[in-house]
């Protein structure tokens, strides 16, 4: 329906959702050990659950640890491969032991091929499956995961995809036993939608598909009329301060009067100086185009500020 590719919205919203669904597992001591796109199922339209997830077919799935001691089963190697070659685990293909690190890293290959449309694995020739599963698994080592966060248009794309690399890095170096924090996987993908300039509104790829490209038209009609509502909000609010200022009484200076000490004058300057440099700082890569030009524009009401204070202060010396 979407040419096997979905926009980085609808796979930021899905992410969230999946990884919902992988926790509770986890929290009933099962490990799911065959995640896949086909498991993963979207609510029937027009009911209250046509914007949920579900995930399906617990047949491969494990208990991890004791559901009244919690003791977490031991470490093995040499085991067999269980689940689906193209999305499991780098650490399924060793032959080690699955753990919930496991779960959550074929839910990462599962991201990427849905934001992809391929993986760079898939097609792989071989003999028999055991030479192929062993060929996915060495291209699935050497593959970086910068590699699989390229092949997008624009360096617009990659940089609203840190966050999945982020995803992938992180689960790859979870211990075995290690509990892993769902809550920051999730704001992972919260990081995703913000710099998007989106909400998690529900409205996935296939919906907008299905109502025609009218719709899909407006609503970036609507984000780019946002942006300007915004951009003219602030450039308003700079003018009123401004003219606010510029209306304030300028300074007359009595020749005849004695001057006043300098270390006054220059403290209170320095002050006001120190006062003005001081703004809240937005954070390197979390910087949204807006706030940027917020911040530019900030950086240019304080230099008018500077420029009449150093009007108002000549000549006091």
């Amino acid at each position: 329906m979407c040419g096997r590719k979905h926009s980085i919205k609808t796979v930021a919203m899905l992410a969230k959702q999946m990884i919902d669904r992988v926790e509770s597992v986890h929290e009933r001591n099962l490990i799911y050990r065959d995640i896949k796109p086909d498991n993963f199922l979207i609510g029937r339209p027009g009911t209250k659950y046509a914007n949920t997830v579900f995930l399906i077919d617990y047949g491969m799935a494990k208990l991890y640890r004791d559901p009244k001691t919690k003791q977490h089963i031991p470490y093995r190697e040499r085991k067999s491969l269980s689940g689906t070659a193209r999305y499991m685990s780098i650490n399924t293909h060793l032959g080690r032991e699955q753990s919930r690190r496991d779960d959550l890293e074929s839910l990462g290959h599962v991201f990427m091929y849905f934001l992809r449309g391929s993986l760079p694995w898939q097609g792989l020739k071989a003999a028999t499956n055991k030479q192929k599963y062993e060929k996915i698994g060495e291209k699935k080592q050497s593959t970086s995961i910068k590699e699989l966060c390229e092949g997008f248009p624009g360096q617009y794309v990659i940089f609203h995809l840190e966050e999945f690399g982020i995803y992938l890095q992180y689960v790859r170096k979870l211990g075995f036993e290690e509990t892993p924090d769902y809550d920051f996987l999730r704001e992972l993908f919260n990081k995703v939608l913000y710099r998007l300039g989106e909400k998690d509104d529900g409205v996935y790829d296939w919906m907008l598909l299905n109502k025609g490209p009218e719709t899909r038209e407006s609503r970036r009609q609507a984000r780019e009329l946002l942006q300007q509502q915004q951009l003219a909000t602030t450039r308003k609010s700079i003018n009123h301060s401004v003219r606010r200022h510029a209306s304030q009484p300028k300074m007359t200076v009595d020749p005849s009067a004695p001057p006043l000490p300098n270390n006054i004058t220059n403290n209170n300057t320095n002050n006001n100086y120190q006062l003005m440099l001081e703004s809240p700082n937005h954070g390197g890569l979390n910087t949204t185009y807006d706030q940027t030009k917020q911040e530019q524009q900030g950086h240019q009401q304080r230099g008018l500020w500077q420029t009449l204070m150093s009007l108002m202060t000549c000549g006091i010396h």
